[in-house]
């Protein structure tokens, strides 16, 4: 490979109900860049991914993606004010925990992907 990598753009399972984790998604701040055949480009800020109409539980639990913000303490607060697990029963979502390798937000999303929040 020459030069250097521009991103990075994982695509990401959906879970069982797809057009539920689109919602999902939404209600984060993510905006839908276009959707094809079982397929959704989703960007918020510089983060980007491409949600898949897959349902695959093993694959996704066994998943985790990072997304870094510039203040995790805002937007854990953002998030736990929009009581998404009411919406979302799957969701699940804990407080900021420091790790060995900095302070992260962790939410499970309806496919079971592990998404870890943190500054960068």
């Amino acid at each position: 490979m020459t030069g250097e990598p521009l991103g990075l753009l994982p695509f990401v399972p959906g879970g069982p109900h797809f057009q539920l984790s689109r919602d999902l998604f939404h209600e984060l701040g993510f905006q839908e860049l276009w959707a094809n055949e079982g397929y959704v480009g989703l960007q918020h800020g510089a983060a980007k991914f491409i949600l898949q109409d897959l349902d695959n539980g093993a694959f996704a639990g066994n998943l985790m993606v990072r997304i870094d913000v510039p203040d995790l303490e805002a937007w854990w607060r953002r998030i736990e004010a929009m009581n998404l697990a009411s919406r979302f029963p799957s969701f699940r979502i804990k407080p900021p925990i420091t790790y060995p390798w900095g302070r992260e937000v962790h939410f499970i999303d309806l496919a079971g992907v592990c998404w870890h929040v943190g500054e960068p």
